[in-house]
């Protein structure tokens, strides 16, 4: 007691009250702290109990591989590591694959409706089943600067890039498109090398030293067993769970890509595109059990390129072709659009592949129709308008209102000219006649008009196929079509008027004729517009080539069509290069762009090429 307080004494009593105002406030947040603990540890809770989730065990494939003379009948991938649990997903049903687009020419155009969108590389549209394809161009940096071509630093990155499992990230120095497109098959017979670069919006790309990687799942709803076949015009690898199962180089070249062994000898047997195809191991999925699957084609040199890659079935019996080959189906994890056959058909010699039967991969549906049913499900012509009645007759009104029944004649000067059942004919003014009289009289006597059709055409530089193989390029021409309506009657027509043009192209080496472009727009004439209208649609392109097969290849232009049509849907007036074209406009109303037609305006397969065998 003695030293507190000797030490309180003589201290300035304004220090003492901060002392004791401090020791207060700590005492009063140390209870705070005290009761704000204890009641944060009063809420507890109990976590949910944990939910058993259905696990589902992805098998990875062991290929055996064993050097001998005789091929090895069945060489079965087995699951030997489970994989990470993923919860077991079911699909959900999906509608149109092979009813909506793919069962039908000239009809409703499933997933993908503008054919130009659609190559032989793969849509800009997933369906959800498919592979996604990734460009990358081995002459560009990741951050698009050129760098030296150097053919053996693209061959020792794609064999690191498939030595270590398909992984991306071998590739991470070289320039990836931001463009993804996404396959259902690999069916990409011999083609110029830039249309690879194109089909990725990367026209500025020369067309060599690049390589397109694909992936998704390879699964089979009821399970099978099965071999790949393939051949490509420079690199053409497939993995199942990172493991090779097929290397299909250009011939001779065996070893650029993988290390992949050669297990039968029916490798490099038969012909399949440009040379005899590589034969894969034998592999074994079980039902609804999904796989990662890898595909790489690549291009090197330039020029020329291919990718072709069929599915042969274990004791599976196969059609031959003159050359002895196997008629194989295709590889395809959906069945393919007539669109789809279109793209493929256009380079793909006839009996090489089948395009519609074989198996599909996926885990909702395994089997495909039968092209010939595909071909014969066509749309029917629409139902045409009903005749009017011979005599004409209508029952008009007078502006007293008073009804007679007659049939209209024609119109001279503010008087219409009308015929009684008896043919006895009358003039009656116009201002004598009901409002809707007068318009029945309008409509019926539209103004005449002069219509033409031009085309301004213009070339540009064709896309390099690349420096290391003497090969032609494309001649490329952008077409503008522009459709002219100009009244030359007297009087005056306030009614609105619809305008269309087709523009039509026409094949180099057959005798199809090509949607090119359609266009429509709406005018009323009158003094504002001179009583005219002109309307144009975006540049067309077309094109001609020499194909792999040194024949001449592609399209022209080769005629046009042009209707007027009223507000009571009647073509008043009409224009065009042939006259089927007019005879048969309905048909023609519902082709898509860039389809292949005949005669009658209905959707045929384009021409196919005639190869060298």
């Amino acid at each position: 007691m003695k030293k507190t307080k000797g030490v309180g004494k003589g201290m300035p009593s304004a220090v003492l009250l901060s002392i004791l105002i401090h020791a207060g406030l700590f005492l009063l947040a140390g209870i705070l702290v005290v009761f704000t603990v204890v009641k944060k540890e009063e809420k507890k809770f109990e976590p949910p109990k944990s939910v058993e989730r259905p696990k589902m065990k992805l098998k990875k494939p062991k290929v055996q591989i064993k050097k001998t003379s005789r091929p090895k009948s069945t060489t079965r991938i087995v699951t030997k590591t489970a994989r990470a649990a993923m919860p077991d997903i079911q699909l959900p049903e999906m509608s149109g694959l092979g009813d909506g687009l793919g069962g039908e020419i000239g009809g409703g155009f499933d997933m993908m409706p503008d054919l130009s969108e659609i190559t032989v590389f793969g849509s800009g549209q997933s369906i959800g089943n498919d592979l996604e394809g990734t460009f990358y161009d081995m002459k560009r940096d990741r951050s698009g600067r050129p760098i030296p071509y150097a053919t053996q630093t693209s061959f020792d990155a794609i064999k690191r890039f498939v030595k270590d499992g398909f992984n991306p990230s071998r590739f991470a120095r070289f320039y990836r498109s931001p463009k993804k497109l996404y396959a259902t098959t690999v069916q990409i017979s011999p083609i110029l090398s830039c249309m690879g670069p194109i089909a990725f919006d990367e026209a500025e790309t020369v067309g060599c030293l690049f390589m397109v990687h694909y992936t998704g799942q390879l699964v089979h709803q009821e399970g099978i067993t099965f071999r790949f076949r393939g051949s490509s015009g420079d690199g053409l690898v497939v993995g199942v769970d990172g493991e090779v199962v097929l290397d299909a180089p250009w011939m001779g070249q065996e070893g650029l890509y993988s290390d992949w062994q050669i297990t039968n000898a029916d490798h490099r047997k038969h012909l399949l595109g440009i040379q005899k195809a590589a034969v894969g191991d034998w592999i074994t999925l079980e039902p609804g059990v999904p796989h990662q699957l890898d595909i790489l084609v690549a291009e090197i040199p330039g020029g020329g390129f291919s990718a072709q890659l069929v599915v042969e079935e274990q004791d599976v019996e196969y059609e031959h072709n003159s050359r002895g080959a196997p008629i194989l189906p295709i590889f395809k994890t959906a069945e393919p659009s007539i669109d789809l056959m279109d793209a493929i058909y256009i380079e793909l010699v006839e009996h090489e592949v089948c395009l519609t039967n074989g198996p599909v991969f996926n885990d909702y549906g395994s089997r495909s129709g039968d092209l010939a049913d595909r071909k014969e499900e066509v749309s029917p012509p629409a139902e045409p308008a009903p005749a009017p009645d011979d005599d004409g007759m209508r029952i008009w009104t007078a502006g007293n209102g008073e009804t007679f029944e007659a049939e209209y004649v024609t119109r001279v000067s503010e008087s219409a000219v009308l015929r009684d059942a008896r043919g006895k004919t009358k003039r009656i003014p116009l201002s004598l006649l009901s409002a809707e009289d007068n318009l029945f009289i309008e409509l019926n006597e539209p103004p005449e008009f002069n219509i033409s059709f031009s085309k301004q055409s213009k070339s540009r530089p064709a896309i390099d196929p690349g420096p290391f193989l003497p090969w032609t390029p494309p001649t490329l021409i952008d077409y503008v079509f522009t459709a002219k309506i100009n009244q030359y009657s007297a009087g005056d027509y306030n009614h609105e008027l619809q305008v269309e043009f087709f523009a039509v192209g026409r094949e180099i080496d057959g005798d199809n004729y090509i949607l090119l472009d359609r266009q429509s727009s709406a005018f009323t004439p009158g003094n504002e517009n001179d009583r005219s209208h002109s309307f144009s649609g975006p540049p067309v392109l077309c094109y001609d080539y020499v194909d792999w097969y040194e024949h001449k290849r592609g399209s022209k232009y080769g005629g046009y069509l042009i209707t007027v049509t009223d507000v009571c849907g009647r073509i008043i007036a009409h224009e065009a290069s042939s006259k089927w074209l007019f005879d048969n406009l309905e048909n023609l109303r519902k082709l898509p762009i860039r389809v292949h037609f005949d005669k009658s305006c209905t959707r045929v397969f384009p021409p196919r090429p005639k190869g060298y065998y």
